[in-house]
């Protein structure tokens, strides 16, 4: 069974590791995030986490229900961090975007990070402080109910789902990333027009765009098409 997980004023009394550190949850993420940085998902265990720390492994299990409950706070605190100095200036779009790009950065900033948390939900105070700051936002400009959680969901998803794909090319080894990057020239670029007239008509844009994030034109893109849903929702 997993060990009661500890409040966090309990928490503050424990004494210093070996090392002196006393610890917190936010040293314990912020630990993990340099161990992901440096190691991946595949060096992040309890038992290395408690040597990095300078503590016993089972110390975990006072502050996270298991490597789970870490991973959920990892997700927290990048959410967190996009929303850190962000403030809404009252136009929609300007806001949408801003925090749009934000999410994607804060999570590209911790690829290995990213590829392990993008796809969780954390029930979390910084990731329902988003939550409510994209709907606040959507309602506060007019959106009916069902439609501003229609966009809120596309918002959300595609910030998510770009930001776990630029991460995943991130988290490439230096070779692989670099051996995709080529492909556009090495092999689109010389693809033959008669049997490829498209691509052959393209090939120097693709090679120009393709090793490039879409996340910018996709948010442009799906605030765009917000935006037209509001103007029609007004004529009517």
């Amino acid at each position: 069974m997993p060990k009661e997980v500890v409040p966090e004023a309990a928490r503050r009394r424990r004494r210093p590791t070996r090392r002196g550190t006393v610890l917190s949850e936010r040293l314990i993420v912020e630990t993990a995030l340099r161990m992901l940085r440096e190691h991946g998902s595949a060096g992040l265990t309890v038992r290395r986490l408690g040597i990095a720390l300078g503590a016993d492994p089972s110390t975990l299990y006072r502050y996270f229900d298991g490597m789970d409950g870490l991973t959920l706070a990892i997700g927290e605190e990048l959410i967190g961090r996009a929303l850190d100095g962000w403030t809404a200036t009252g136009d929609w779009r300007t806001d949408l975007r801003e925090l749009g790009r934000r999410i994607h950065g804060a999570y590209l900033a911790h690829p290995q990070a990213a590829v392990l948390t993008a796809s969780r939900v954390t029930g979390r105070p910084r990731e329902i402080a988003a939550d409510e700051a994209v709907l606040g936002i959507l309602r506060t400009a007019g959106f009916p109910d069902p439609d501003a959680v229609l966009i809120f969901h596309a918002f959300i998803d595609q910030s998510l789902a770009f930001a776990a794909l630029d991460a995943a090319s991130l988290a490439l080894t230096d070779t692989s990333r670099t051996s995709d990057e080529r492909q556009w020239e090495s092999t689109y670029a010389r693809l033959p027009a008669e049997k490829y007239p498209h691509i052959a008509a393209t090939a120097h844009l693709l090679a120009a765009r393709m090793n490039h994030s879409a996340y910018p034109a996709a948010l442009d893109m799906l605030l765009a098409s917000a935006d037209t849903r509001l103007r029609a929702l007004r004529t009517r």
